[in-house]
């Protein structure tokens, strides 16, 4: 059996549920599992859907054909259908700091991580032995503000050449271009501090230790040309206190970084998340 992810977003109206669920049946397939949401405010509806179809390509092919002029012209409805057992391809881009790249690496070598990794792009050469390390390729390609343009048309290529599905900005200490996000909608992920914008600048969590604050979290969310303004993917946070120093900020901010992107590669991979209006909805 072919297993697919429906991702749908239209205008809320009576009835989707049914006609989506009522169509695949007529075309032979079967729904495993739904979950939807409403936004009242926006009066959008929200649903991911789970079926099973014969495994027969020009069946399929000629569903979503069916599908979208039957069904979504009809309900002015945004859908996306993903095959739930394929790998995507994950670029990871690093610089020099290695927490978050040893996790990702560890969780994608104990099977964690449904995703292919055909190449991890630095903008330093300090992190090749971890990428060698775990037999992935590492490309150093040099990022300064003169070369910056080159540097990106270098990636560009790097990752059309590898057929890359999406980005995981792994601590990447660069600024994209908005030519470069333009090229990877809601596909590039990236990790942040949950300080921005309260305490900006090379050194957070000695700026917040010495603010006295009393949690610290870590944010994932998807790039846009906006710096650090993309929809939210995921967001945690931990209690500090005054028995706590700055090294305790900076260890307890890193294990925070690596459980959030990596829940917000999950769900990215799951197909768990639609974004709309610079939000996410994330499904369980």
């Amino acid at each position: 059996m072919k297993k697919t992810t429906l991702l749908i977003n239209c205008p809320d109206k009576k009835g989707i549920i049914a006609t989506v669920t009522n169509f695949i049946l007529t075309k032979e397939g079967n729904t495993t599992y739904i979950e939807q949401h409403v936004d009242r405010e926006l009066k959008e509806f929200f649903m991911r859907l789970e079926c099973e179809f014969d495994n027969d390509e020009k069946k399929l092919a000629r569903f979503k054909e069916s599908f979208n002029t039957e069904v979504a012209d009809n309900h002015n409805m945004h859908w996306e259908m993903y095959d739930t057992d394929k790998k995507p391809k994950m670029a990871l881009f690093v610089s020099k700091y290695d927490h978050c790249l040893y996790d990702i690496l560890g969780r994608h070598a104990s099977g964690e991580l449904r995703v292919k990794i055909p190449i991890i792009i630095s903008n330093h050469p300090d992190l090749k032995p971890i990428a060698d390390a775990f037999n992935i390729p590492f490309k150093h390609i040099p990022v300064t503000k003169a070369t910056k343009f080159e540097a990106e048309a270098e990636q560009l290529r790097v990752l059309k050449e590898q057929k890359i599905d999406f980005i995981v900005l792994a601590r990447y200490m660069q600024i994209l271009s908005s030519n470069f996000v333009d090229h990877f909608p809601n596909k590039i992920i990236n990790i942040h501090h949950s300080f921005l914008p309260a305490f900006p600048g090379a050194k957070p969590y000695h700026s917040a230790y010495k603010r006295g604050v009393k949690i610290i979290g870590a944010t994932s969310h998807y790039v846009t040309s906006d710096l650090d303004e993309g929809p939210i993917i995921e967001q945690e946070i931990v209690r500090v206190s005054h028995v706590h120093n700055v090294q305790d900020f900076i260890l307890k901010g890193r294990d925070l970084e690596k459980i959030v992107l990596s829940r917000a590669i999950k769900h990215h991979v799951e197909h768990k998340v639609l974004v709309y209006n610079n939000k996410t909805v994330i499904f369980s």
